[in-house]
Formats: structure tokens, sequence, C-alpha cells
């Protein structure tokens, strides 16, 4: 299958890209900084495609024609900075923006994909504690939930289209050697580290590998 990835080269997405390329797929990533290609670094089956996430199209859109699946992993990492009234603006519109660019790439498409896997996470619930949530649970009403929300609203629009929306509400995700583990680890390094809640919590948290097997499963 030919897929497109948009974010294919982030903590979530160059794990994705490999795995699928292994098993024999066509990958074309979007990227807002593309490295230059190298003979020896680019696998065979993949290419890097400049894109501007600006809520528009541009060159980048004819990708779209012809593909099978699009994954949308855009936006502006939830923990690298404080979240100061700024820095909340630019997590949603970050998202909003990029998923409105594909989803008018995908409109305007001769030969739509069938499939478009788009981001969210269970923050969509709002704050729960240990409460167990289901898919039709409700949203919740603070910040992250604003975000889910309304990212997974833009993603819908291209159901009308004829093309299979699924968003992925999965937790922190976790794995060595990135994402919020290396963060996690220094306090237990020192000594001064301990369990967290009584080992029964039902916690949303999900191995790297795990998120890729899901995300393949979808596809």
């Amino acid at each position: 299958m030919k897929i497109v990835i948009a974010g294919g080269t982030g903590f979530l997405g160059r794990p994705l890209t490999a795995a699928l390329i292994s098993r024999g797929h066509t990958l074309v990533n979007l990227s807002r900084r593309p490295s230059p290609p190298s003979r020896d670094s680019t696998p065979d089956g993949l290419r890097t495609i400049s894109w501007a996430p600006d809520g528009t199209t541009g060159p980048w859109a004819s990708e779209l024609n012809g593909a099978d699946a699009v994954v949308n992993l855009a936006g502006e990492p939830i923990g690298e900075r404080r979240w100061t009234a700024a820095q909340k603006a630019r997590i949603l519109e970050s998202r909003i923006l990029a998923t409105r660019s594909l989803v008018e790439a995908i409109e305007h498409a001769s030969s739509r994909p069938s499939l478009l896997v788009n981001g969210s996470g269970v923050g969509y619930y709002g704050p729960l504690g240990d409460q167990i949530a289901a898919e039709d649970t409700p949203a919740g009403a603070d910040f992250l939930a604003t975000v889910c929300v309304k990212w997974e609203a833009e993603a819908q629009r291209a159901m009308a289209l004829g093309t299979r929306v699924v968003p992925i509400r999965t937790g922190l995700v976790l794995e060595r050697s990135g994402g919020a583990l290396p963060r996690m680890l220094p306090p237990f390094r020192f000594g001064i580290g301990g369990p967290i809640g009584n080992g029964r919590q039902y916690w949303p948290w999900v191995h790297r590998q795990d998120w890729v097997d899901l995300v393949r499963y979808a596809i």
C-alpha cells in the first residue's frame, strides 16, 4: 500500500515508518523541514516531501491522490514547554490546521484515500482518576479534552468524503529512547523514586511498540 504520514519523523512516526516499510509498503513522509535525501540513510520505499500544515493545500497534496491510507501525527508536542496561553494556542492550532490541510487534500484528490488514522488522546475524557473510560464516555471540559474534541471533529470531516476515520485515543507512550520515560527516570536513578500508586490503577500508559502495532492494525 501507499501510506502518507504527516509527522513521520517524530518519536512515534519514525518507528511506525520503519515498521511499515519493513512490511513492503510505500511511505511518503510530510515534513515541515525535510532533511536532504541520503542514499545511505534513506530506505527504499520512503520519500520525504515538504509541506506547510497551515490549513491550506500545496504541491504536496498530490501525494494523497491514489494513496491507500493517511496517518496524521502532526502537532506541537504537548509536554515540551510550559503551558502559557501562547503555547496552548500553538498546541491547538497546530493540530487543527494540519488536519484541515490533510482533509482539504483528501477532498480534492480524484482517487481518495480509504482511511485516515488521526492522532488524539485519552485527554479527550478529561481527568477521571481511576474510572475506566469506554469509547462512549463523554468528553471532558479541560484544555486537553477541548483540544482532542476539536482535533477529532476536524478529522471527521473526511467521513463525508468517503474516507474512514480512526482517531487513536492513546495515553502516554513510553520507550526508553525518547518521549516522557527518560524524563521520569532520574529520581529513580538517584534513589528517591518510589511506587506510583498501588499497582492496580488503570493508568493509560502504552509502550511505543504496542502503539505502532495498534496503528498497523487500524491500517
